[in-house]
């Protein structure tokens, strides 16, 4: 053993060797931050004169390799990954809008969207109303002088209405409003929002673009390049930063992202046929069905690409709810979407639980609404699974009231 006086720590003493080759696969690079040579080159990062990365929570290698690629997708330049498609949405709100501005949103949005709409924006002394986005005059109705901002969803969740994005891009430009949209629902597989006149775009990453419920992301993009540099002012300030860990993994999925895409989309419009064929189902909600109140815009928009997302409602409360997801014991149960699998959730005690009753029912969001995000598995399959699940739970219910308090 040598003598402890002679030794020498070899503690962040790593020199990298220099090789003429390179990894495949994208390296993850956990580290928070990065040295440089001297002052002058630090100044050179900073001020964008040179490329490179100084602490994590401003920007790290994997972040941008998985923005460069959704950016790619959606026609964007100099995106930013967030820690959550919410982080997403609090950098554009936070980073744009002033003291006594408006915002307008969509009516039917995802639950913690309108939480923050109508709780969180109100109480920062921000005014807030409400519209409905496939009724583009209604959003005109709504646009005050101090409006500055409108917030939709390509398709509402969970009740897949369709917004009529270019009358109300119309509407934004001459009132010289900002149009923000989320695409998490359609993805640019089917929709790219800026070429039909958003000015901002968001996703939750976690769902479609990653695909397997493993790593939860955001992303942000707008047209502009000055809201661009409020908007990553404000997430880098705020701490919205993104796990490199999450954005490897998204990256790893983003690879099989169209594969997964038309599987589960065209599981989805066969499972939607299905389920409208059996007994005790009274409605079912998909745009790529031709009842469906928004499917002419859906198809105009998609090119017939309607997503994955199913919802359906049968009769009764929550005893009918409980026992037809524990009928359903192969198919999870999980308040999210996206994932190669598929997932049943109950809006009403999940994404929406924070409206009244009164208000989830008048959004057809009753005790027997669910919604479901189709996988890849065989269609076969989910058929039965479904069929079988639907019946155990309607099996012994008499005709009951529908309403999210009552069985």
């Amino acid at each position: 053993m040598g003598n402890f006086e002679d030794s020498r720590s070899v503690v962040r003493r790593t020199r990298l060797a220099r090789s003429a080759s390179r990894p495949l696969v994208t390296p993850l690079e956990p580290s928070v931050v990065y040295t440089t040579e001297s002052p002058d080159e630090l100044d050179a990062i900073y001020e964008g004169r040179v490329p490179g990365h100084t602490y994590a929570r401003e920007g790290h290698p994997n972040a941008d390799v998985l923005a460069a690629k959704i950016d790619w997708l959606e026609g964007a330049e100099d995106g930013l990954l967030t820690g959550s498609g919410m982080a997403a949405l609090s950098a554009i709100l936070m980073g744009v809008l002033i003291e006594g501005d408006h915002v307008i949103g969509g009516n039917q949005l995802y639950g913690r969207s309108m939480r923050m709409l109508r709780q969180e924006l109100p109480r920062m002394g921000f005014g807030v109303s409400l519209a409905d986005p496939t009724d583009p005059q209604s959003i005109a109705d709504a646009i005050r002088p101090e409006t500055r901002m409108i917030v939709v969803e390509t398709v509402s969740n969970p009740t897949l209405r369709v917004a009529d994005i270019p009358a109300i891009a119309e509407i934004a430009a001459r009132e010289e409003v900002l149009l923000v949209v989320d695409n998490t629902f359609t993805t640019p597989r089917a929709f790219r929002p800026f070429e039909h006149g958003a000015d901002i775009l968001f996703h939750s990453v976690t769902k479609l673009l990653a695909g397997h419920s493993d790593a939860t992301l955001g992303y942000v993009a707008a047209r502009d390049p000055e809201l661009r540099g409020e908007i990553r002012d404000t997430a880098t300030t705020w701490g919205f930063t993104p796990s490199p860990y999450d954005c490897w993994l998204a990256e790893r999925g983003l690879h099989s992202f169209a594969l997964r895409y038309d599987r589960a989309q065209e599981n989805a419009a066969e499972l939607a046929e299905f389920l409208d064929s059996l007994d005790g189902v009274k409605e079912v909600i998909y745009p790529g069905l031709m009842r469906h109140p928004d499917h002419a815009r859906a198809n105009r928009l998609f090119a017939g690409m309607f997503g994955n997302i199913v919802s359906f409602r049968v009769p009764g409360g929550r005893e009918v709810a409980n026992r037809l997801v524990r009928a359903a014991g192969n198919i999870a149960f999980a308040p999210t979407l996206g994932d190669v699998a598929t997932t049943l959730s109950h809006p009403a005690s999940s994404s929406h639980r924070g409206l009244r009753p009164a208000e989830r029912d008048a959004l057809g969001m009753t005790e027997g609404f669910f919604r479901i995000s189709v996988g890849i598995e065989d269609i076969e399959l989910l058929k039965a699974e479904f069929e079988a699940a639907i019946g155990a739970a309607l099996s012994t219910e008499a005709p009951a009231q529908e309403s999210s308090g009552q069985d």
